[in-house]
């Protein structure tokens, strides 16, 4: 199972962490591991990289956490964030065993 939430300051997404495995199919072979980290990757190196906001990025074993920080108010990263939530609620419909979403307030 794949386990991603999203943690909130009133509307705004202050962080997201993604962590597990789909179970889907063999690893190396699981098309919704693979999506999910073509997704994530794509959002964080948006953020970092294109946006250049200096985000906290941490990346564990079966883990990977990107927190921006509290003077971003960049409504592009946040689109890039709500893009990512919709990803995965897209991706849980269609599979809905291997993964969990939750909202958290902060």
């Amino acid at each position: 199972m794949i386990f991603a939430v999203f943690s909130h300051k009133g509307n705004r997404i202050t962080e997201v962490s993604v962590s597990g495995h789909a179970g889907y199919a063999p690893k190396g072979e699981d098309i919704v591991c693979a999506s999910v980290t073509s997704a994530l990757q794509t959002v964080v190196n948006g953020i970092t990289e294109v946006l250049k906001i200096p985000a906290d990025v941490q990346v564990e074993e079966n883990k990977i956490t990107c927190t921006l920080p509290d003077s971003s108010q960049e409504g592009a990263a946040q689109a890039l964030l709500q893009a990512l939530y919709l990803q995965l609620s897209l991706l849980k419909e269609d599979y809905p065993k291997t993964i969990t979403l939750k909202n958290l307030e902060v």
